[in-house]
């Protein structure tokens, strides 16, 4: 079961992150949590011969976890705290010093930013996404069961990024008009996972 998460947890956070070839140390309440980039899996909707596309895409980062009896609130900020999340998911990739991610200021961003999501929630919001300009073809949609399916029916715990308002947008947030990102977390592989489904 995932780790809901409170200010007063929060606020717990002692200590600092040091980012380190795409590894980076936590020392949170004490306990130093490792976690590394494994591998990106990126399907682009245009290269696959889809009418429709919408220029949607789905990326993929995952992530091992050497720690992996460190609780939610541990992972999520060491995640945050991880170049590979300093991504504006724009074309721009991963900028070891950006201050961006998505459509946010990463200044903007703690483990508050997320919200607790359950397996059908995680389900119902990626096959909204995924349907919303009408069946996807059969090849599309057997990818995205292999890739995408798996991360959310394994993980023991699930996390949607908060739509926190076009106040903390950087300065040129909100051009993505459907944005959702989610954190799947599988203690049992030992894996943690950054879901972003977007159009561009």
């Amino acid at each position: 079961m995932g780790l809901m998460l409170s200010d007063s947890m929060i606020n717990a956070k002692v200590g600092s992150e040091v980012g380190d070839f795409g590894r980076s140390y936590y020392f949170y309440l004490g306990v130093q949590v490792r976690l590394t980039f494994q591998d990106q899996v990126f399907t682009n909707f245009r290269e696959l011969d889809l009418e429709h596309h919408a220029f949607r895409w789905v990326d993929i980062k995952r992530f091992r976890l050497f720690w992996p009896d460190a609780d939610d609130v541990h992972l999520l900020a060491e995640l945050i705290g991880h170049e590979q999340y300093r991504d504006d998911c724009a074309g721009g990739g991963v900028e070891a010093g950006g201050l961006r991610q998505g459509p946010y200021w990463l200044r903007n961003l703690s483990p508050t930013a997320y919200a607790h999501i359950d397996e059908a929630g995680a389900k119902t919001l990626l096959l909204g996404w995924e349907r919303q300009c009408g069946p996807l073809p059969a090849a599309l949609s057997g990818r995205l069961k292999c890739e995408v399916r798996p991360l959310v029916a394994e993980a023991t715990g699930r996390y949607r990024l908060k739509d926190l308002g076009c106040e903390v947008f950087h300065d040129w947030g909100g051009v993505h008009t459907d944005f959702h990102e989610l954190i799947l977390i599988d203690r049992a592989a030992g894996t943690l996972s950054l879901l972003v489904t977007a159009d561009d």
